[in-house]
């Protein structure tokens, strides 16, 4: 008998390409080892973004300057 993978529901999640690409740009650079967790699904689901913003969309693609367009676009408002 064959084993079946579970195919888990999913969700759809729209976020602004600034937000996409901040987002690729961490999790590329940071040691998912060192991030606090209370749980190691959390770890999975970071993996698990960048795994999915890395093979489905054309972030991985952007410029140093595009990094950091989209990190003052993002930043501009927040008051930090």
């Amino acid at each position: 008998m064959s084993v079946m993978a579970v195919e888990l529901p999913r969700v759809s999640v729209l976020l602004w390409r600034a937000d996409a690409i901040v987002l690729f740009d961490w999790l590329m650079s940071t040691d998912l080892d060192a991030v606090p967790i209370t749980h190691p699904a959390q770890k999975q689901a970071l993996a698990d973004l960048l795994s999915r913003l890395e093979q489905e969309t054309d972030i991985p693609g952007v410029t140093q300057h595009q990094i950091e367009a989209a990190q003052s676009e993002m930043a501009r408002d927040m008051g930090w």
